[in-house]
């Protein structure tokens, strides 16, 4: 169970080798959460980074685990629920893409939508209705601010995660007063292994705010957490500027 401070015990990670998945498991850890299961394609990075939280006091463990394999998540994911209650379920696992290959190649733009959304809505769905059968806990959802409106730089990324925050906006309704808390964190450009040689955005981030924004939403039982918060109100300017002007800005 979470604690008064709202810190989770036992913590779900979907998208086990995530940098910002990871560092919220730091920052918690830090705190009360004692078991993580990281869950991801085995692969060396997945058990090293298992065996770093284990190495900070965590009862970590790698969990064999594909977004793109659907059929086999409710089998995967309802397991961990099996062997105990869990507190927290941050699903992190997501796909940049390459927008100017995908445009030409419809089956890479549609790996970036299976990924990102799909597999996304699978793996949700099977942890909070696992959550809501144990009648507590937290589902936290990384989107990002790309799913506020669609850019000509990145459209097919941001279309899966507009995709994935308006499903995410509606399950945190379906289960308002089950007990189960539902959030979503739309960070902005965030400098990890993904976004290495690009163009870096204004008010970029890193994932160690990202955790730490996260962590104080789930203290204040945030329904969604921007990072940095200031993206809050540039992306409700952008959300309302004419489309033909929209289009000359450089974003």
């Amino acid at each position: 169970m979470k604690d008064a401070f709202g810190t989770p015990q036992s913590l779900l990670i979907l998208g086990g080798t995530s940098e910002i998945a990871l560092a919220t498991a730091r920052r918690l850890i830090g705190r009360r959460t004692r078991t993580v299961y990281l869950a991801g394609r085995p692969s060396p990075a997945l058990d090293a980074a298992a065996e770093h939280l284990r190495s900070l006091g965590a009862d970590a463990h790698a969990v064999p685990f594909d977004a793109l394999d659907t059929a086999s998540h409710e089998e995967v994911l309802g397991k961990l629920f099996t062997e105990g209650d869990l507190d927290m379920v941050l699903l992190a696992f997501g796909v940049l893409g390459d927008q100017t290959r995908d445009e030409q190649e419809p089956l890479s733009a549609v790996h970036v939508a299976q990924v990102n959304y799909t597999g996304a809505v699978s793996a949700s769905l099977v942890c909070a209705n696992a959550l809501q059968r144990q009648g507590h806990g937290s589902l936290v959802v990384l989107s990002s601010v790309a799913g506020e409106r669609a850019r000509r730089s990145n459209f097919i990324y941001g279309s899966s995660k507009a995709g994935l925050d308006a499903f995410t906006q509606g399950l945190g309704d379906a289960l308002h007063g089950s007990g189960v808390h539902v959030m979503v964190v739309r960070p902005g450009f965030v400098r990890t292994k993904m976004t290495a040689g690009l163009p870096e955005a204004p008010l970029a981030t890193t994932p160690e705010a990202v955790a730490e924004a996260i962590e104080t939403g789930l203290r204040r039982h945030a329904e969604t957490v921007w990072v940095p918060g200031a993206l809050r109100f540039v992306m409700s300017a952008l959300r309302h500027v004419p489309r033909a002007l929209f289009r000359k800005l450089p974003v």
